[in-house]
């Protein structure tokens, strides 16, 4: 990822999409309310990323409307689809802010809960949505619930839905995790491993109007199980050292 500097972003929003257009207008016009809302964003700019994971329903050509209409927009084209944890490193890589903001394009999330999520980020390393009144249909949410259940249970990472695509990072957490295939679903999981702190606040959620949901049993359920097994091995392989006092790095000479 490109390091932040005096100018860069404060924040940026990183937006995985797959055929969303109708959603992509009043998702933008939501999250200028509530970027432009925040204290950080009268002193520094903000970014707006999205990363088109080969849609084919005009949405490219939405996003590129959008990018050239609104200089906070930046539009990244992916040549085919890949699937959304692609998405979301590729976004993390292109993104400066030092506050990162993951969100979904399917206008299920209220981009106004990132105002309830970003105070905690002061303490926090890694804050994660928690939708506790989910608005999806039985399959979807049924795969979903039996998934946090396992996953839980193994990685015992305390988090009631990590799934849950309303996120906000510090930096450091993204600079330190490395994200393989299908890794999205384990955020709080990959962060805890490496010593950051993480807690989860309850959000808002709403049935989908527009577009088709992207997960059903066999790619929600069955593949996160099966992820499952390379972050409990990653749990255990997972280097931790420290230095005694006055030695290592930080004591100089």
């Amino acid at each position: 990822m490109t390091p932040p500097s005096s100018s860069s972003p404060w924040a940026s929003v990183i937006i995985p999409i797959k055929d969303e257009r109708e959603n992509l207008s009043p998702l933008v016009a939501g999250l200028f309310k509530v970027m432009d809302s925040h204290e950080s964003s009268q002193s520094r700019p903000y970014e707006i990323l999205f990363v088109d994971d080969g849609s084919s329903d005009g949405s490219s050509q939405e996003l590129d409307r959008l990018a050239a209409q609104h200089p906070q927009v930046r539009v990244f084209h992916f040549d085919r689809n890949y699937g959304k944890t692609c998405a979301l490193d590729a976004g993390f890589r292109q993104s400066s802010g030092e506050i990162i903001i993951q969100i979904d394009g399917d206008l299920q999330q209220d981009s106004e809960d990132i105002l309830k999520l970003l105070p905690l980020t002061a303490t926090h390393d890694l804050v994660c949505g928690w939708r506790q009144q989910r608005q999806d249909g039985f399959v979807k949410m049924i795969s979903s619930r039996i998934a946090n259940r396992v996953r839980n249970r193994f990685t015992h990472d305390g988090v009631h839905d990590t799934g849950c695509p309303l996120k906000v990072f510090r930096r450091p957490v993204l600079e330190r995790i490395t994200l393989y295939e299908g890794m999205h679903r384990f955020f709080p999981a990959l962060a805890l491993m490496h010593g950051f702190t993480v807690t989860e606040v309850p959000v808002r959620h709403y049935p989908r109007i527009h577009g088709q949901s992207k997960y059903g049993m066999g790619n929600r359920l069955f593949k996160s199980l099966y992820d499952l097994i390379a972050v409990r091995w990653m749990q255990h392989r997972v280097l931790r050292y420290h230095f005694k006092k006055g030695e290592g790095p930080e004591a100089g000479g």
